[in-house]
C-alpha cells in the first residue's frame, strides 16, 4: 500500500505536508470532538462526587478508581480494535460508557454509598473510548514508510495537550456555574456524538487482515519487549503528571494563593506543547531509540530539581522546562511504535502506552497526596523524581529491546504483511 502523502519526496516533514495527506481530515476533525470527554471525566467526577459528599477524599478516590480501570482495561480494548477493527469496539464502547457516565450520576446526585459509586466507576473508566491511540493508528496506515510518522506523532502529542488544557476548562465552568452534574452528563454526551461521528469514517480505519477466509494469526502487542520498555518509560512520564497536579495544588495552598495553582500548571502544559510542535516540526538525522535515551535524562534531571523549588517564579521555571521535556519523550515513544510492532497489534500498542500514563498517574496522584500530608511541604515532588529516575534507569539497562530491523523493500504491501519485529 503506497503512502498518501501528497508532497514530494525532497521537501522536508511538516505540519502543512501532514495536514495535506489526503483523507486525514476526515478522522481528525471527528477525533478532537470525540477526545475531548477523556480530559474532562477525572475532573468532572471530583467537582459531582466533592459537591454530594463534601470530601475532596471521597471525590478523588472515585476518581481513582476509574482512572485504574481505565488504565487496566485499555489495552483489552485496543486488541479488540486491532483483531475485529475500531468501528466493531466504537459502537458498543460509546454506548457502555455513556450508560455507565448517566447511571454514576445519577447515583451521586442521589446520594449514594461510596461503595455503589466505585462499583459504577469501574465501567465508567473500563469503557472510555481509546480515540487517541485510534487516530495514531489511522496515521499509521496513512503514513507507511515515510517520514512524516514522527510530525504526526507530534502532532497527536499536541492535540492531546490542546485536550487536555480545554476539556478541564470546559468541565470546570460547567460544574460551578450550570449545575454540579453538568461536565459529567456533557462529557456523556459527547462521548456518545463524538464516538458515532469517528467510528463513521469506515474508509481511514486500519484493516483487519485477512488471508482468503481465515484471520492472520495476531501477535499481542505486550508479547513484544520493547513495548514493555516503553510501558515502564510511560509509567515515569504518568509520575510526573500526577505528582506535578497534587504537589502544584499543595504548594499554592500553603502559600495563600490557591489561584496560582492553574497558571503554575499551565506554564507546565505550555512547556509541553511548545516543544511538541517544534518536535514535529525538525527532519530528526539522530535515530528514535537515541533520542529517547537523552531525552528521558533530560526530564529526569529536570523533574528531580523540582522539590528545591521555594519560590513561585522559579517552580514555573522548573515546570517550564519538565514539561519541555515530557512532549520529545512522549513522541518519540509512540514513533518506536511503528518499527517495533506489526501494524495489526498497534492499536493494543498505543493503549498499553497511554494506559501506562493514566496508570501512573494514579499511582502518584495518590502517593504524593500522602508525602504533602505527612512529610514537609514540597515532599510530593519527590515522586516524579523518583518515577523517572526509576523509569530511566530500566530504559538504558533494557535499551538493546528497542532496536528495530529495517523494512524489507523486497516484501510486497498486501493483506496480511506484517512490519518485522526486533526479537529479543
Amino acid at each position: 500500500m503506497a503512502s498518501t502523502v501528497t508532497s514530494g519526496t525532497g521537501s522536508r516533514p511538516g505540519y502543512g505536508q501532514l495536514l495535506r495527506t489526503r483523507g486525514a481530515w476526515t478522522f481528525l476533525l471527528p477525533g478532537f470532538a470525540a477526545r475531548q470527554p477523556f480530559a474532562m471525566l477525572t475532573i468532572s467526577i471530583v467537582l459531582l462526587v466533592q459537591h454530594t459528599t463534601g470530601s475532596y477524599g471521597a471525590a478523588g478516590a472515585a476518581a481513582a478508581v476509574t482512572g485504574v480501570s481505565m488504565a487496566l482495561f485499555a489495552p483489552y480494548s485496543g486488541r479488540l480494535a486491532d483483531r475485529h477493527g475500531q468501528r466493531a469496539v466504537l459502537l458498543p464502547g460509546v454506548l457502555v460508557h455513556t450508560l455507565s457516565g448517566l447511571t454514576f450520576t445519577a447515583l451521586a446526585l442521589g446520594h449514594a454509598p461510596l461503595w455503589a459509586l466505585f462499583v459504577a466507576a469501574v465501567p465508567t473508566g473500563a469503557s472510555v473510548p481509546q480515540i487517541g491511540p485510534m487516530v495514531r493508528a489511522r496515521w499509521g496506515v496513512k503514513l507507511q514508510d515515510s517520514p512524516l510518522q514522527s510530525t504526526a506523532a507530534a502532532f497527536e502529542s499536541v492535540t492531546d495537550e490542546l485536550t487536555f488544557v480545554f476539556g478541564p476548562l470546559l468541565a470546570t465552568a460547567l460544574c460551578t456555574t450550570v449545575n454540579p452534574a453538568a461536565g459529567l452528563i456533557t462529557e456523556a454526551g459527547l462521548t456518545l456524538i463524538g464516538g458515532l461521528l469517528f467510528a463513521a469514517r469506515k474508509s481511514t480505519q486500519p484493516k483487519v487482515a485477512l488471508v482468503g477466509h481465515a484471520r492472520v494469526e495476531h501477535v499481542s502487542a505486550l508479547g513484544i519487549p520493547g513495548v514493555r520498555v516503553l510501558i515502564v518509560t510511560f509509567l515515569g512520564i504518568g509520575s510526573v503528571f500526577g505528582g506535578m497536579q497534587v504537589s502544584l495544588a499543595a504548594y499554592t495552598e500553603s502559600i495563600g494563593e490557591p489561584g496560582l495553582n492553574g497558571v503554575l500548571y499551565g506554564t507546565f502544559a505550555a512547556g509541553n506543547m511548545l516543544s511538541g510542535i517544534v518536535c514535529g516540526a525538525v527532519a530528526w538525522k539522530v535515530a528514535p531509540q537515541r533520542r529517547l535515551l537523552v531525552g528521558y535524562a533530560a526530564l529526569a534531571l529536570t523533574a528531580s530539581a523540582l522539590w528545591t523549588a521555594h519560590s513561585v517564579l522559579l517552580l514555573a521555571g522548573l515546570g517550564l522546562l519538565v514539561g519541555m521535556c515530557i512532549a520529545p519523550a512522549l513522541i518519540t515513544g509512540y514513533t518506536l511504535v511503528e518499527g517495533l510492532v506489526p501494524a495489526g497489534a498497534r492499536t493494543e500498542a498505543f493503549t498499553w502506552l497511554t494506559g501506562a500514563v493514566a496508570l501512573g498517574q494514579a499511582a502518584a496522584v495518590t502517593v504524593a497526596g500522602q508525602l504533602e500530608d505527612r512529610l514537609w511541604g514540597g515532599a510530593g515532588f519527590l515522586v516524579p523524581m523518583a518515577g523517572t529516575v526509576l523509569a530511566l534507569g530500566t530504559l538504558v539497562a533494557l535499551r538493546s529491546h528497542l532496536a528495530t530491523r529495517p523494512r524489507s523493500r523486497t516484501v510486497a504491501r498486501g493483506v496480511g504483511h506484517r512490519v518485522p519485529v526486533a526479537v529479543d
